[in-house]
């Protein structure tokens, strides 16, 4: 670990691996109501071609972010250092998809999940630390973030969602340790490993669906277009999702269905690319 290329090595391994998840969400179909290679979805601003811009235009932040985890620093200051590096980031995909937003939430979520592997990773711990390492260097962001609410004169729409149902969002799963992705979706994903990697990655979209609060969904449907999801999402699964044949058609039908409705999971997207992440740090962790 003392070797500087060796770290700039792994800082570039874990950017490759990120952008790889990335890349993986956005090409499964049918992803109901996302964008995919067959199918642009619920958006009529954005296709295939636009999240693979977007992907190579945040790669290098990706190692960035990859970087910090790397340095003798507080987590609390690493996380101050990787919202910096994310802001830039964006810009980087607004110019790249001339100002259609298709990585900002994924940015947060990555880029935090990235940072928090190469710290464990510098540090010597195990691929199971990184959760309780995102806790810490998330600590506080819903209480800080959402005070003094009722004072502002112009909220977001994260903002409005929290004072009108409790709902914290992005924010509250990352504090939390994006408890979906690590304690749901990856345990799905890994023991779903006789599908095809396209049906394997549908799956445990599906799967997360049925309990994520997917604040994508509520700003174009409102809180009952969520419900929705949930509730179709977990028929879906309780039928067997991609590993029967009613729930492949099911699943086939929900995306024309979700496309007529206008509704699409881009939170439960980015929830499944952490998870696809995730998976493969855990095994380049072991190789280590």
């Amino acid at each position: 670990m003392d070797n500087v290329l060796s770290l700039n090595e792994i800082c570039l391994d874990i950017a490759s691996l990120a952008a790889k998840a990335i890349l993986y969400e956005v090409s499964c179909f049918p992803s109901p109501g996302l964008v995919s290679p067959v199918s642009s979805g619920s958006h009529d601003d954005m296709n295939y071609y636009t999240f693979i811009d977007s992907t190579f235009a945040i790669t290098k932040y990706l190692a960035l972010f990859a970087n910090e985890g790397m340095k003798e620093e507080e987590l609390s200051k690493i996380f101050l250092n990787i919202k910096k590096i994310g802001i830039k980031a964006e810009k980087a995909m607004f110019n790249s998809t001339k100002n259609v937003n298709t990585h900002k939430g994924m940015i947060f979520l990555i880029g935090i999940c990235i940072a928090a592997s190469s710290y464990a990773i510098y540090h010597k711990k195990d691929f199971y630390d990184i959760q309780n390492i995102i806790k810490s260097m998330c600590k506080g962001i819903v209480k800080n973030d959402f005070k003094n609410l009722e004072k502002k004169k112009k909220i977001t729409h994260g903002e409005k969602l929290y004072l009108q149902y409790g709902i914290t969002g992005i924010r509250g799963e990352v504090e939390d340790g994006i408890p979906l992705a690590f304690n749901y979706g990856l345990d799905l994903y890994e023991n779903s490993l006789y599908l095809e990697e396209n049906e394997r990655l549908v799956h445990t979209l599906i799967g997360i669906m049925q309990f994520c609060d997917d604040s994508t969904v509520i700003h174009r449907t409102g809180i009952e277009g969520l419900n929705y999801v949930k509730n179709v999402s977990k028929e879906i699964m309780n039928l067997g999702g991609m590993k029967t044949d009613f729930g492949k058609k099911m699943i086939s039908k929900l995306n024309d269905d979700f496309i007529s409705k206008n509704i699409s999971p881009g939170g439960s997207a980015d929830i499944l690319g952490v998870t696809i992440f995730l998976y493969f740090i855990k095994r380049y962790m072991k190789n280590l």
